[in-house]
């Protein structure tokens, strides 16, 4: 019996240690490719943690990853070199109605939202290489059959408030985890980072208008739509933002609204970026 224990045993440990060798492999490489980033960007790194935040996700190369509401690409950035020419990033943009519904209802506004997939795609791919991640787009509540069940990964970052009061009834922000839901393989997870509410703050100021969410909603939204909720960490979190009802988050940085001098703007920077939950959850 012996014989055939040690060698078992050799083989496990084998594996352990091939296991970590590949995850410090997956940690270096991504630690290159932040270290890469302008200085611009870099200079969010403190206040967003991309490589602690997309580490807690399981975030690995050769994933397909939706990044929803992904603007000018901040994670897609990181993502496409990360993931690398076998993995896949997929944007997912508002519906129009969500646009219309926060306010953004110039014609020249929605008419761009109308070419959004090609014209976002087209810009991401300029943002690549031979060995970047191959992009797609498709807009939230719309989801193609043809993505069913493909992504291994969705990351709401600071997107789900807008969704939470463009209506009542919160019908997009529902129709988007929906989204999410169906285009994740069995496993898949769903990463969220979010400006947090406090849980002593009214509910009412906490809708997401004023950019803040609590976590129970967040949760309780997600699960409504069968998923299942995995961890937390407060790697995002900030004690130092400590809103008031007639605050929102757009007065810290990098909005800065309302700082319109040295000293506000001093202010805002002591406090940071907004105290964020980071949360994961996971398709059964």
């Amino acid at each position: 019996m012996r014989k055939i224990i040690l060698p078992l045993l050799a083989l496990t440990l084998s594996i352990f240690a091939l296991a970590n060798v590949a995850r410090a492999a997956h940690h270096e490489g991504l630690g290159a490719i932040l270290a890469a980033q302008p200085d611009e960007m870099k200079a969010r790194y403190k206040y967003r943690h991309p490589q602690e935040t997309l580490e807690f996700f399981g975030i690995e190369p050769g994933m397909t990853v939706v990044d929803v509401l992904p603007g000018g690409g901040w994670y897609t950035k990181i993502l496409m070199p990360y993931l690398g020419k076998s993995g896949k990033v997929i944007g997912a943009d508002y519906a129009v109605d969500v646009w219309l519904g926060i306010g953004y209802d110039s014609d020249e506004f929605i008419g761009k939202r109308k070419t959004w997939i090609k014209d976002w795609t087209a810009r991401a791919e300029s943002w690549g290489d031979d060995d970047s991640a191959e992009v797609s787009a498709f807009v939230l509540g719309s989801l193609p059959e043809s993505m069913h069940g493909t992504a291994d990964a969705v990351l709401f970052v600071r997107a789900l408030h807008n969704m939470a009061y463009a209506t009542a009834d919160a019908r997009h922000l529902s129709a988007a985890i929906q989204d999410a839901y169906d285009v994740l393989k069995p496993g898949g997870i769903v990463g969220v980072v979010q400006h947090h509410a406090r849980d002593n703050m009214p509910d009412k100021w906490a809708d997401g208008e004023m950019g803040y969410l609590k976590k129970g909603y967040v949760i309780e939204m997600m699960e409504a739509a069968g998923l299942e909720f995995v961890d937390e960490t407060a790697v995002n979190a900030n004690s130092k933002d400590m809103p008031t009802t007639e605050q929102y988050v757009w007065r810290l940085p990098p909005g800065y609204d309302g700082a319109d001098d040295p000293e506000s703007k001093a202010k805002v920077d002591a406090i940071g970026e907004s105290n964020r939950m980071t949360l994961k959850f996971r398709k059964p």
